[in-house]
Formats: C-alpha cells, structure tokens, sequence
C-alpha cells in the first residue's frame, strides 16, 4: 500500500512538473547548433589528487589551487582535453556559499587557462549516503573510492523541509555562473536511480526514489528559471534499451533524465560493442550524445577500443579519473569486497596519470591527442 502510495504521488508530481519546465528545455535543433560549435570534447571526471571527495575538493580548509592548476595542465599538454565533470555537494555551498562561489570562480579561471571548460555536477546518489561537513576520513587502505559521498545525504533528502535549501543552491549557483562561457554545461544528479554502490547498497531509504522522481524535474525547472547559456543534463547509465521506442519501460526516473535533458549524457563502462549499441539507441533522440562516465581497463572499457568509436560517431568522452589520489579509482570496484593491500591490481581500473603527471600508459596519452587531432566529422 504504502509503495502504490508513493508511485502513485511520484507520477502526478513528473507530471506536473515536466509540464512546468517542458516549454524551456532547448530545441533538439539549439542544442544540435551549441555541439556544433565545440570542438570534439574529451575530458575526465576530475577531483585533485589530494581530495578523497567533493568536500574535501570545495571546502576552504583543504582547498588547493596549485594542485588543480598542475594537473588541468597536464591534461591539456599530455591529453588534449578541453572539458572536465567536476561535482559539486549542497553542505559545501551550505556552510559558506559566498566562498564556495568564489571557489568556483577561481577554478574556471585556472580550467581557462588550460583550454578546459567544465561539467558541474549538483547532485549525487553515490557511495557514502551521510556525508559530513568538516574534516574527512582518509582513504581505506586498498579501496575503490573509498571516501565518496552522497549528495544531499540520505536524510536530507528524504525530508520536504529541506526543498528550499536545495532550491536556493541549484538556483544561486547557475544564477551566478548562467552567462559564464567557461562553464560548458550543467549535469543535475549524478546517477539519481543508484541505490548506492560499494558497501552501502542497501542502504537507501524506502522513500528516496520516490522523492528523486519528483525532485528531478522541479531541479532542471530552478535551474532553467535562471536562464543559463549552458545546457543541462542528467545522465542515464543502467537498465535496458533506452531508445525512444522503449521509452514506456523504462524507469519513471530515466524518462525524466531523457526528457528533461537539453544534451544527452550517458554512462559505459562495458565492451566496446556495448558502447556502441548505447550510442546507436540514444541516436533517436537527435540530440548531441555526451558519455560523461566511461573507461574500466579490466571490464573493456579502454582507450584503445573505446575512444576511436567515439570518434568516430562525434560522441563527446569524459571517463572516469585522471590523476591517481586519494580518490583511489586506480583500483576496481571488487576491493570493495576485496581491498588491494598486500598488491597492487594488474592493471588500474580507472585514473589517466601519476601522481607525478607522467601517464600511466604513454600510449593512451598518445590516442587521446592523435584523436583530437583529427578533422570535424
């Protein structure tokens, strides 16, 4: 009873809400014409190497320019890359919103500088679901990602009381930044549908995905009352068939990132033939395909078999990691069941660099600026 309840709330709120915001989603024929005028866009899902997560990223305390400064910078000499998904986390902004902008400020002028316009990320349903303010843990020896955290935290978001706060956060954040060119675009939330990952599926709330379905479109409709240049988006990245001619299946969530978003973003970490068959399922929607998530050496996922393909089909490509850190994506997703500590894995699993910049595989560097290179298709 208490689940139809909870669905049945869900759908009139969708309903409700995408009739709000459909009027200002961008034409398939206006976001066609802003991917025109980018050059192939490649890039990483970026956190300093002296970061364990985004608060640690953004917070005043453990705020480091320097660090951020030398490794866009080797991504634009080493790789080529002009774009970088960076996420952002509402307790951030919350505990000093003027300085969290300025912050932000001060990062697009560093990414400027390196030819690197980037993809802020609001929100996230992955890893630890009770993120705290303040000094974070350090990494646990041997784990993947280990100090993630959600965004807002499970708690928050579960609770109606907090809808202003997250409204004035989207809303002052693209408010300030709407007519900035070094912002490429906006991306919502960050897999919405995640029940977690790691250790902590299981975890979620019994209302959390009935509060993400209605929270979603309200989302890109506060955004879009801010009238930004840049497109939004929310990307999809499990389930079936996502073709338009499969949209009646698929979740009440992915139809909300499918029709709200003004690009379509994406995320594969499989084969390349996967890959490929995701690229051709979301052709239908005729809209400029961006794979903001990508790239896991020992599930298929690689640079040499992957990026040509993208290429190829003008797919823009943000995989996930660059430098190796704190973080800790250089291992694989089993350590979390399986930590790494007597040897390293095999091969890294996710990560582009060092700690010192060199890459950790002089050819994929070599393929990524090779790819660049190439004309306009």
């Amino acid at each position: 009873m208490k689940a139809t309840f909870w669905i049945a709330v869900s759908a009139v709120a969708l309903a409700a809400s995408s009739a709000q915001a459909a009027d200002t989603r961008w034409s398939a024929a206006q976001a066609n014409v802003w991917y025109a005028k980018q050059s192939w866009l490649t890039g990483a899902n970026y956190i300093p190497a002296s970061a364990i997560n985004q608060l640690e990223m953004w917070q005043a305390a453990t705020w480091d320019p320097a660090q951020i400064d030398k490794e866009l910078g080797w991504a634009q000499t080493q790789f080529g890359m002009n774009t970088m998904r960076v996420f952002l986390h509402d307790l951030a902004w919350q505990e000093d919103p003027a300085g969290f902008k300025q912050r932000m400020d001060q990062f697009l002028a560093i990414a400027a500088r390196h030819g690197i316009k980037p993809v802020f990320v609001f929100f996230d349903s992955c890893w630890d679901p009770d993120p705290k303010i303040g000094p974070q843990h350090p990494p646990i020896p041997g784990v993947h990602n280990s100090g993630w955290v959600q965004g807002p935290s499970r708690t928050d978001l579960v609770d109606p009381k907090q809808d202003g706060r997250f409204k004035a956060y989207v809303e002052d954040v693209i408010g300030t930044f709407a007519q900035d060119n070094r912002v490429l675009a906006w991306d919502m939330w960050n897999e919405p549908d995640n029940g977690g990952g790691g250790s902590y599926n299981g975890l979620q709330l019994a209302q959390e995905r009935a509060r993400i379905t209605a929270l979603l479109p309200r989302i890109f409709g506060w955004a879009r009352s801010k009238n930004p240049i840049q497109p939004l988006t929310s990307g999809v990245w499990a389930g079936g068939d996502w073709s338009p001619a499969n949209a009646g299946k698929l979740d009440p969530i992915q139809r909300i990132q499918l029709e709200q978003s003004d690009v379509i973003t994406f995320h594969n970490y499989d084969w390349p033939e996967q890959f490929e068959q995701r690229v051709s399922q979301l052709r239908g929607y005729g809209r400029p395909i961006i794979c903001t998530e990508w790239m896991a050496r020992s599930a298929g996922s690689t640079v040499d078999a992957v990026l040509p393909i993208a290429r190829r089909q003008n797919v823009g490509m943000i995989n996930w990691g660059f430098a190796k850190g704190r973080i800790q994506t250089n291992l694989p997703w089993d350590s979390w069941e399986r930590p790494y500590t007597l040897q390293q894995p095999v091969v890294w699993f996710h990560d582009l660099v060092q700690p010192d910049g060199q890459p950790y595989r002089a050819r994929e560097a070599e393929i990524f600026r090779s790819l660049r290179a190439q004309p306009a298709r």
